[in-house]
C-alpha cells in the first residue's frame, strides 16, 4: 500500500474507442484494474468489507452497463470509470463517497410506478441531489 499519493501513478491518456471490439477490450482492462485494486481500496479507506465483497459490488456496477450499445455512451462510461478509479486509488475521495456512491449496491427490480412512489410518501428521483454522482 502506498503511504503517499503519486498523481501520475494511475494516469492514462484519454482515449476514445473507434469500434465495439476496442471498447470491450478497454472495459475488460478497466474491470481488471478495479478488481486488482480492491484490497488496496480497502486498506486506503479502512473499509470493513472483504475484498471478495468489494469485487462483487464492482462487478455489479459493471454488469449494470452491460447492455449499453451506443459507442459514444460506452466511451463516456469508460472515461468516467477511469477517473473514478484514479481518484479512488489515489485516496482523493472521502470514505463516505466510496461507501455511498461507489460501493452502494444498486437496487434491482421493476421500476416503481407513480402511485407506488406516491403511497411511499416521496419520490427518490426528485430528491436526489444533482451532484451526487449516482446514476
Amino acid at each position: 500500500m502506498n503511504t503517499f499519493t503519486i498523481p501520475a501513478r494511475l494516469a492514462r491518456p484519454a482515449t476514445i474507442s473507434t469500434n465495439h471490439a476496442e471498447a470491450k477490450k478497454r472495459a475488460i482492462q478497466l474491470y481488471r484494474e478495479w478488481y486488482r485494486g480492491a484490497p488496496e481500496m480497502i486498506a486506503v479507506y479502512s473499509l470493513n468489507y472483504s475484498p471478495q465483497y468489494v469485487r462483487h459490488l464492482l462487478r455489479q456496477r459493471f454488469e449494470a452497463n452491460r447492455d449499453v450499445t451506443d459507442l459514444r455512451a460506452i466511451n463516456i462510461l469508460l472515461l468516467k470509470s477511469r477517473q473514478e478509479f484514479q481518484e479512488t486509488m489515489n485516496g482523493w475521495k472521502l470514505p463516505d463517497q466510496v461507501l455511498g456512491i461507489l460501493l452502494k449496491p444498486k437496487e434491482t427490480g421493476p421500476p416503481k410506478t407513480f402511485l407506488e412512489k406516491f403511497y411511499n410518501g416521496r419520490d427518490e428521483e426528485a430528491i436526489k441531489p444533482a451532484a451526487s454522482g449516482v446514476v
